[in-house]
């Protein structure tokens, strides 16, 4: 398993717009092939600020099973036009306790 975090900063005034789009959009990635969760959460100090988290269950499920389909453009036809500039995207695994 794999976490994409994505940090998504929004134009100022678009906070709430882009939640909404976010409503919509999420049902278009959690049906993607290999996606198990999907959060996003929003700044406190920085409420312009947003952070998605996806459960894959690999990157090859994100950059393959998602980000090469139609569906991506759907979800990023939604989100997109809310993004201050273009989000910081990686990719990590948990570390064994």
């Amino acid at each position: 398993m794999v976490l994409e975090v994505a940090l998504i900063d929004v134009l100022p005034g678009h906070e709430d717009a882009f939640a909404a789009a976010y409503r919509e959009a999420h049902a278009i990635v959690s049906a993607a092939e290999g996606c198990r969760s999907v959060r996003m959460t929003r700044g406190v100090e920085t409420p312009t600020r947003f952070v998605l988290l996806i459960e894959w269950d690999s990157v090859e499920a994100h950059d393959v099973n998602f980000r090469q389909t139609e569906a991506f453009g759907r979800w990023r036809a939604l989100i997109g036009p809310h993004f201050a500039g273009p989000p910081v995207v990686e990719h990590f695994v948990d570390v064994p306790a």
